[in-house]
């Protein structure tokens, strides 16, 4: 069984990211300028072979071999010609003159023989028979058109590579002395990056179900930290928004429910304190039943607005519309007609949705029910339907009290009535308009409202045509 190591910090990983990344770099930077320093290097060299060769080249000299022609170079070329040595060769590569201390004769390659047949000059790296690595030129001299001699300068490597090696150990030896400075250096600026992450984690960390008033603390630079710490505020706010709607719901949901409650239990109460007739326990239990009713209508309202409040996505089926409106406009009608209201519904379009038919049903019935509620005797509901931006938009509209549009969208919270002494007058628990909202979320839709103080309100509910 594998050993599974723990998951690295943050900070740790900045430091390797970094360490790594500047390994890489002076890497590829020790590596260009050690070939940079070797081609600078063998270009002085050839630089100083070739200023030799023009020298005996230019002098004509072809002398007799011994010291006194060498001496006779060393003091024409100076300090130029320290360490080199030469060779002289007839056109056809046979050796003539050359230094006293060159031991070896020096090689004419194939490929200096073809260059200096066509006139140039050729710059190569060879190894004498003793081993000894030298940078060697071989230069054609020409008269009439025609090669008479070749020229050879040649130079040993030995110092040249001594300084590129000394070169590499100074690499070998401040690459890992930076790398690991570097790596220090990473590891402190991690640390005092991460500082300000550290304390909102310490500050996110004793903030409580009970302390969503506090919040975390920007240090006003305008950086990611601080829009972090900007987001981070913005989520408590929500979570606190999220916590303060809970606790209002179970607190109005708990008064609501209440009340029923407590009805029912005074009249069953008061029937048991002396004996009654078969007709009064009669009516006891037909209050106590329309009581009942009322609890079932609010848990069941509660249910269904807890179910679409929480994102559960509804059936997803072809709606017509059309139909689903002519069925609503007669349950209206029976609704309105005790009240003297009328119910209209306009032509609708044959449009269709994607979505649950009897959420949707309930959606627009609580619609045409609440403008049925506040629309006075003789006034009108007027429902319509028709195809808006790619969209179907039912309307319904009434002649009502209206309300303040500053108040309009609160009326979509729970429990939430504008006029509390109206609405117990007409049973409502102030679910309705939330569910409806509920609904039309959950089916990817909008609800908004226009509504004026006695002028009646619409209601228009937009969704995706399927």
């Amino acid at each position: 069984m594998s050993r599974r190591w723990p998951p690295l910090g943050v900070r740790l990983r900045l430091t390797l990211w970094y360490t790594a990344i500047l390994l890489g770099i002076l890497v590829v930077i020790s590596g260009l300028s050690y070939s940079l320093l070797r081609w600078s290097l063998v270009q002085d060299l050839d630089t100083s072979l070739r200023a030799v060769a023009q020298v005996i080249r230019d002098t004509g000299w072809s002398g007799p071999e011994g010291t006194g022609a060498e001496a006779l170079l060393r003091d024409l070329l100076g300090p130029e010609f320290h360490d080199k040595f030469f060779q002289l060769m007839d056109p056809e590569g046979r050796p003539g003159a050359h230094s006293a201390e060159l031991r070896d004769r020096l090689p004419l390659s194939p490929r200096a023989r073809q260059r200096a047949a066509a006139g140039g000059e050729t710059y190569e790296t060879v190894r004498l028979a003793r081993g000894a690595r030298v940078r060697l030129l071989t230069m054609p001299v020409d008269r009439g058109g025609h090669l008479v001699r070749l020229i050879q300068v040649g130079m040993p490597l030995d110092r040249a590579e001594r300084a590129l090696g000394r070169y590499l150990e100074t690499l070998l030896v401040l690459v890992p002395l930076g790398l690991g400075l570097a790596a220090a250096g990473g590891a402190v600026i991690a640390r005092r990056a991460l500082k300000p992450v550290d304390e909102m984690s310490r500050t996110a960390r004793r903030i409580t179900g009970e302390e969503l008033g506090r919040r975390i603390r920007g240090r006003g630079t305008g950086d990611e930290l601080d829009h972090l710490a900007g987001t981070l505020n913005a989520m408590l706010a929500r979570l606190e928004d999220a916590f303060a709607q809970v606790r209002r719901f179970a607190a109005d949901a708990a008064h609501e429910l209440r009340t029923p409650l407590t009805a029912l239990k005074g009249g069953i109460e008061v029937a048991l304190r002396a004996e009654r007739t078969p007709e009064e326990y009669r009516r006891v239990l037909v209050s106590s039943l329309e009581e009942v009713e009322r609890l079932v209508r609010l848990a069941e309202d509660l249910l269904l607005l807890s179910r679409f409040s929480a994102g559960a996505p509804p059936a997803r089926e072809r709606v017509e519309l059309a139909p689903l409106l002519r069925d609503l406009r007669e349950v209206g009608e029976r609704l309105a007609l005790p009240r003297g209201v009328s119910v209209r519904l306009d032509a609708p379009a044959p449009l269709a949705v994607q979505g649950d038919p009897a959420a949707l049903r309930r959606a627009v019935l609580n619609l045409v029910e609440n403008a049925v509620k506040y629309t006075p005797r003789g006034g009108r509901v007027e429902v319509s339907l028709a195809a808006v931006d790619g969209s179907a938009a039912i309307a319904v509209r009434d002649t009502g009290v209206g309300m303040d549009p500053a108040e309009a969208a609160r009326v979509f919270e729970p429990f939430v009535r504008l006029d509390a002494a109206r609405a117990r007058d007409t049973g409502g628990a102030g679910l309705g308009l939330a569910i409806v909202r509920s609904i039309v979320l959950a089916h990817d839709g909008t609800l908004a409202v226009e509504s004026a103080p006695g002028a009646g309100s619409t209601f228009t509910i937009r969704l995706p045509l399927g």
